[in-house]
């Protein structure tokens, strides 16, 4: 039985969402935004396959409208919740958006720039460094793209 966590309702509706990235054929990767109340400000999904755009990572689309929602780039003292390792590009996102956490589930150990291959977000010369929660329902996160690419 795995153990309760004050993320949990988060990975819910991140787990919706990276099964929604499926339904156009994206990698089902999932991302919530919570302002520092812990309520949701915004979500998102992969959708490079949708919208043709190779920015298109659940984490930055899901920071892209957290910014309209809250009406600045800034968003600090907010939390992104995604359920894989976020990659260079999005660490890098995190880091300009000024994120206050970022907790995310399965670590990815050929693409990871926070934990795996690479401490993109940390890096003590940066401006800005969030702190990390990693490994947060690990195994469902993964489960979910083992899934995915089993059936590809």
């Amino acid at each position: 039985m795995r153990s309760v966590t004050r993320w949990d309702a988060a990975f819910d509706r991140a787990l919706v969402e990276a099964y929604a990235a499926t339904a156009h054929g994206d990698v089902p990767v999932g991302a919530v935004l919570l302002d520092a109340g812990g309520r949701t400000v915004a979500v998102g999904h992969n959708e490079r396959e949708l919208t043709g755009d190779p920015t298109a990572h659940a984490e930055v689309v899901a920071l892209r409208r957290g910014a309209v929602a809250v009406g600045e780039w800034r968003l600090t003292g907010h939390t992104l919740v995604v359920t894989l390792e976020p990659c260079t590009m999005c660490a890098g996102a995190l880091v300009a958006a000024r994120i206050a956490r970022v907790v995310f589930g399965a670590y990815d150990p050929k693409a990871g720039a926070i934990a795996s291959l690479f401490d993109v977000v940390r890096d003590p010369r940066l401006n800005h460094r969030p702190e990390v929660v990693g490994g947060i329902r690990a195994d469902e996160c993964a489960a979910v793209l083992r899934e995915f690419f089993d059936r590809e």
